[in-house]
């Protein structure tokens, strides 16, 4: 059985990722990119779905794991009886290549490892043929074939035993043993052995340079800088396009059906992601997504989806594998997600509000960029008024949520700005006409006068923990009383010890079965949200409790159990890092006005 999803770590080469174990197996992995079908899948299922362990024989005393510096180098150190030796495991970034690695390094005494690997390519349905091979540069490689996938693996010998292969190898104090895997079109031959040495240097300079050009605040410096890390390593060198998280099926209700794929590219979740990098100073982030976004989107404003995939794939037919049993006995297992029709209007807004902070941070527009946002708020101009899946892929009837309508606001308002402040050309007059409309809808039926509380639906009582929102793109200040009042709405009707809900799930909004766990990027919200509105201590007090859900490598996923204890959904996710780094800034911002409050009231 798969282990707890906080027991894993990520290493990654900005193409793919792997889950790492703390028990020593890669237990996910799908080569060569994040969306491809998986290679190791004993994470939605057992060891016989594909697996690659590496860890002592026996006698384990104690382990721990950190990254290396500002990398996704995984460094693990193992105690055992005997000895004591390190573990170091990364995927090689600038090589061109789709390649584990993992050395290990005795450190004292002598300790024995044992090697299982079981390849099991096309998401635990094909196994491969495998042959034992020879050549001038190697000792031993295994060469794993099925259709049109391979993997050469290089290392101590290993020998088949019922469908696996194995190896028992022992280092002493000094002794370096190197062991890799490469993926490789079936159709070509084995890619040569790397030069470990020059791997390791090379990708640990990569990750160094670029988390270099951090602008960091004054608080919670660590986890913002790791957060920061993650979004790039769940960012596609080549293409730009940012995946939701590394991972498929990892449940939001433990032994339920809500199981999605989340390695695609959200509208929402990259437009937010951009944000923050630009706030930490990685300008030349905004031009590559750009980039990604006009290639993705191309063509008719009517034709616009609210993910695609990482190279801007539009078809993202949500099916089940029958064969894996799932994360722990959640089932079904999805790829492809059927969200990907439908239709958010939310969307707009985060796009337009991600490529106006792109503007004032001195992105300058292309030929096509500013052509294609007028194209995009054509379309909108058209359709606001329709009613939509909101922000959470509600899978019940459409609706007018208040959440989205506000989000069309700010899309509006941008366009605007872009007018008025840049000097860009657009039906300034027009637009400002519809964004006064939609304020004015908003406020007479998604507001609840009798309770103070915008809503989560026009006509509804109940509330969304999307309404946090609202304050965060200007559509209401943080401390207007129609917010104040919202928030007491969230509090007594969506924390959960201590922990904020998307939704009521019991209500039956989004036509699913079961219930789900806090949803971590609502609790960020809410903090963001407190430090804006002159209640600090709780800002910090949350902050600091939800941050120490991390794991012992600083990864976040999708949801947390405070109950069990454990974290819930995909992993890593990049709405919950994005919304922690968000979070931080606010409570930075809110510290720094308070200290400048005290100097001015001291002269």
């Amino acid at each position: 059985m798969a282990l707890a999803i906080e027991d894993y770590a990520l290493i990654g080469d900005c193409h793919t990722a792997a889950l790492v174990g703390n028990d020593g197996s890669i237990d996910w992995l799908c080569l060569p990119r994040f969306d491809s079908a998986s290679t190791f899948a004993a994470l939605l299922g057992d060891p016989d779905h594909g697996r690659w362990l590496l860890a002592p024989s026996s006698g384990v005393l104690a382990t721990s794991r950190r990254y290396l510096d500002d990398t996704f180098i995984l460094v693990t150190r193992w105690v055992t009886e005997t000895g004591e030796a390190e573990v170091t495991e990364l995927m090689p970034i600038g090589d061109r290549r789709a390649d584990v690695v993992r050395r290990v390094c005795g450190i004292r005494g002598t300790v024995e490892f044992s090697e299982e690997l079981s390849i099991r390519f096309a998401y635990a349905e094909a196994v491969p043929w495998m042959r034992q091979s020879r050549s001038s540069d190697e000792s031993h490689a295994l060469v794993a074939v099925a259709g049109p996938d391979a993997i050469v693996m290089r290392g101590p010998r290993l020998k088949a035993h019922q469908q696996r292969h194995r190896a028992v190898f022992s280092v002493t104090a000094g002794q370096t043993v190197d062991l890799s895997l490469t993926w490789y079109p079936s159709h070509r031959d084995a890619p040569a052995a790397l030069n470990v040495n020059e791997q390791i240097a090379m990708t640990e300079k990569w990750w160094t340079n670029w988390a270099a050009a951090c602008i960091p605040n004054t608080r919670y410096t660590e986890q913002v800088r790791r957060s920061l890390l993650v979004l790039r390593a769940l960012t596609h060198e080549d293409t730009g396009g940012i995946v939701a998280a590394a991972t498929t099926s990892l449940p939001e209700d433990f032994g339920g059906t809500r199981n999605w794929d989340y390695r695609y590219v959200w509208l929402r979740d990259a437009s937010l992601t951009l944000d923050v990098l630009l706030h930490h100073g990685f300008d030349s982030e905004a031009t590559r997504w750009r980039n990604w976004l006009l290639r993705a989107i191309a063509g008719d404003p009517a034709d616009v989806q609210i993910m695609y995939g990482l190279a801007g794939e539009r078809r993202l037919t949500e099916s089940e594998i029958s064969w894996l049993p799932g994360y722990q006995g959640a089932a079904p297992v999805r790829i492809g997600n059927g969200a990907h029709t439908q239709y958010q209007g939310d969307i707009f807004g985060e796009v337009m509000i991600a490529l106006q902070h792109a503007r004032e941070n001195g992105i300058t527009e292309s030929k096509y960029s500013w052509p294609l946002q007028r194209a995009l708020m054509s379309f909108v101009e058209a359709n606001w008024t329709r009613p939509d899946n909101g922000i959470w892929e509600i899978r019940g009837p459409l609706r007018h949520f208040t959440h989205s309508r506000v989000m069309i606001w700010a899309a509006f308002d941008c366009a605007i700005r872009a007018v008025r402040e840049h000097g860009l050309e657009g039906p300034v007059a027009t637009w400002e006409k519809i964004r006064e409309e939609i304020r004015t809808e908003v406020e007479e039926q998604g507001f609840d006068v009798a309770n103070n509380t915008y809503t989560q639906y026009y006509g509804s009582t109940g509330v969304d923990a999307s309404l946090l929102q609202l304050a965060q793109v200007g559509f209401v200040a943080p401390d207007d009383p129609r917010m104040l009042g919202t928030v007491a709405a969230l509090e007594s009707q969506l924390l959960h010890e201590g922990l904020l809900l998307r939704y009521r799930t019991e209500l039956g909004v989004d036509g699913l079965e079961g219930v789900e766990h806090p949803f971590l990027a609502c609790s960020f919200w809410l903090v963001e949200q407190y430090a804006r509105s002159s209640r600090l201590a709780e800002s910090t007090a949350l902050m600091d409790r939800l941050v120490g859900f991390a794991n012992d490598v600083g990864l976040l996923s999708e949801e947390y159990d405070p109950i069990a204890g454990r974290q819930v959904g995909n992993t890593p996710q990049a709405l919950t890092h994005l919304t922690l780094v968000r979070a931080a800034d606010a409570i930075s911002a809110a510290q720094e006005a308070e200290l400048a409050a005290v100097r001015s009231a001291a002269r």
